[in-house]
């Protein structure tokens, strides 16, 4: 498909190297951020015909229906919650995300969340700066009662890309993880260690059976109208257990999770997600027991490199470059 004008908004931005590639392909690609309010006025008025975001920027039927010159709209990531896709696709525009890219790093993060949340690391570094002179003693019995990972079992709802990465590590790292997703399993998850590669088969079981056997518990569904964890679902996981969010805030109800954590029903909560991103609860926030990170999942080098680069073959080959 050709086309005279080639000019591309990355609102939210894009990796240099995928810019580079578009650029020498003949594309013009604009980094600098529209805020909302002006986009349907600066999509008209600079004549851009792709459109790509991430998770910052929304495209809602109102700039579909206003811009009449966008043909692709594309989403540098997973979910699509921002995007009115199906709408936009029946306008006849080409509608993407780059779904394999980040997986490796949201797994990772989520990692680095569990690691910290078994050694207390979260409350540690916060406080350290303030007490570690005067209470150096206090805090090292306080965070005397750490558990270790192995040998634990990891509970993973939602089982796509990012799930499975993120038992791939799980694996290496001895624990057992179970799986929910609307496919039964088993599953074949591929590990590798010093570099070879082992494939180890893990368990689909029902939400409930995750939900009581997880000593950790890792969200990884796409959004969804109403949280898929509220008072019900804390009710019915083990005591003390830790849950870990990197997939969108809806997924939690917020005022359970506070209520669980305050009871002492769960341990720890890790998120890198919000129920009002950009604007998160305070009380959240400021919870002693939660770990926090400001959806970060995948803000790697590696993960914008490689989303970069999918986001450009996949418009270069649209429009036949």
């Amino acid at each position: 498909m050709k086309h005279s004008n080639m000019k591309i908004l990355a609102n939210d931005g894009i990796a240099a190297s995928g810019k580079e590639e578009l650029e020498k392909a003949g594309f013009t690609v604009v980094t600098e951020t529209v805020p909302q309010e002006d986009l349907i006025e600066a999509i008209n008025k600079e004549e851009y015909e792709v459109v790509l975001v991430r998770s910052a920027t929304k495209i809602r039927k109102d700039i579909i229906d206003a811009c009449p010159g966008i043909k692709m709209i594309g989403r540098g990531g997973v979910g699509m919650d921002n995007i009115d896709v199906e709408y936009g696709r029946s306008k006849g525009i080409n509608v993407f995300n780059t779904p394999a890219s980040s997986s490796q790093s949201v797994a990772e993060l989520v990692m680095g969340h569990l690691f910290g949340a078994v050694r207390f690391l979260y409350d540690a570094n916060r406080q350290m700066p303030t007490n570690g002179v005067s209470d150096f003693k206090v805090l090292k019995k306080k965070y005397a009662k750490g558990i270790e990972l192995r040998g634990k079992t990891l509970g993973i709802l939602g089982f796509g890309r990012i799930g499975q990465a993120l038992a791939s590590y799980a694996l290496g790292c001895g624990m057992n993880v179970l799986a929910c997703d609307i496919s039964d399993g088993p599953f074949d998850i591929e590990v590798t260690v010093g570099g070879q590669k082992v494939t180890v088969k893990v368990q689909g079981v029902s939400k409930d059976e995750l939900l009581q056997q997880s000593d950790f518990l890792s969200i990884h569904i796409p959004s969804t109208d109403k949280p898929v964890i509220g008072a019900e679902e804390f009710a019915a996981m083990k005591d003390g257990a830790i849950i870990l969010n990197a997939a969108r805030g809806c997924s939690i109800d917020e005022d359970a999770l506070l209520a669980a954590l305050d009871s002492g029903k769960i341990a720890h909560a890790a998120l890198d997600v919000f129920v009002n991103e950009p604007t998160p609860r305070a009380d959240v926030l400021a919870h002693a027991k939660i770990s926090l990170s400001p959806h970060i999942g995948a803000a790697t080098a590696e993960a914008q490199d490689r989303i970069g680069g999918e986001l450009a073959s996949i418009i270069k080959e649209f429009y036949g470059k």
